[in-house]
């Protein structure tokens, strides 16, 4: 009896320490996210909704600490460090066209549940689409009739314990239609690639029926070409990695890993006519959907560099390599330029 009672002892002492400690991390976290809300310089969340949707604008999730965390906001492509309006919606991940928005979101319960949802003008639902994991990468094709989401999936077959692979889809904004990539074919130098390692993402959309993507299999990485009529994905070339097409229909940003560590990334450009590739002026590893501010700049995520903060900031760098990389919008991620 006494034998029990001091292991019962034992393991209360054991889960109170354990208590204890969670209980101190948590403050411990508290503080830190006081001390950086405090610290951080405040942006101006006084702009004009209506008013800055009428001209070419930026849509973005905000990063600033504080109220509105998390939202997403616009501000003027004219001044993008200026005042911002925070709109209703919350999101992981964002993407607009002049009339719509595409939203990843999640349901941070006891259990995390995700979403994706077209959004209305005003910024509030307008109906659920299919997800299928983790958020990653949304895209809204320029005529605001085409969207595609990627997100990571446990248990894949071929996957090992605690890896992940990726889902991406490419739906009809009015629901009509879902289209799962992995059901595509793909060949990559005038072969059929079959095997169950398979993964796509990171959709940029050329038309109604032309988009580009990343593919993967055995360790490495192409540029597609796909159609969506055809069912088909074809490689154009090695070692790319989250494409955007240029405006202009003649460039591929993307992020290559050539013969960095492990988890690292170079930004650049790849010519769709002349073949030739342009590494950007930003040395730092970049994991972000890139978008195009304009044919000229390219734009993208950075995590703050600060630990102890969950702050981010939308950078711009030339797309020829010169210049550079400056913060276009501070407290800021997963940037959409809406062109008018």
């Amino acid at each position: 009896m006494n034998s029990l009672r001091v292991r019962i002892a034992a393991l209360a002492g054991v889960v109170l320490l354990a208590v204890l400690g969670s209980t101190a991390y948590v403050l411990h976290v508290r503080d830190q996210q006081r001390e950086a809300e405090a610290s951080a310089p405040k942006v101006e969340t006084r702009g004009d909704l209506a008013a800055l949707r009428g001209a070419s604008h930026i849509v973005f999730r905000n990063t600033a600490l504080g109220d509105g965390y998390g939202q997403v906001a616009i501000v003027p492509v004219t001044d993008p460090g200026g005042s911002r309006a925070i709109t209703p919606a919350v999101c992981e991940r964002v993407f607009a066209t002049a009339a719509d928005a595409l939203c990843l979101s999640a349901d941070r319960g006891i259990v995390t549940t995700y979403k994706s949802t077209v959004l209305g003008p005003d910024w509030t639902a307008v109906r659920d689409l299919p997800l299928t994991g983790l958020p990653s990468r949304a895209r809204v094709s320029a005529d605001g009739k085409l969207a595609a989401t990627t997100t990571f999936v446990f248990g894949d077959s071929y996957a090992s314990p605690g890896q992940f692979s990726t889902r991406t889809l490419v739906s009809a904004l009015d629901g009509s239609q879902n289209l799962d990539l992995e059901q595509f074919q793909l060949v990559v130098n005038g072969q059929t690639i079959a095997a169950a390692d398979r993964n796509l993402w990171g959709v940029t959309f050329a038309d109604a029926d032309t988009f580009y993507a990343t593919a993967a299999s055995g360790g490495k990485t192409w540029l597609v070409r796909g159609s969506l009529a055809q069912r088909r994905l074809t490689s154009i070339r090695e070692d790319v990695e989250c494409p955007s097409l240029s405006p202009d229909g003649t460039r591929i940003a993307f992020k290559k890993h050539g013969n960095l560590p492990a988890g690292q990334w170079r930004l650049a450009v790849y010519h769709l006519t002349t073949r030739t590739e342009t590494l950007l002026a930003e040395t730092h590893s970049v994991d972000d959907q890139v978008e195009w501010l304009d044919d000229n700049r390219i734009l993208y995520g950075l995590a703050r560099a600060r630990s102890g903060t969950a702050s981010s900031d939308v950078w711009v760098v030339p797309a020829d390599g010169t210049g550079t990389p400056q913060v276009l919008i501070p407290d800021a991620w997963s940037p959409a330029v809406i062109r008018k």
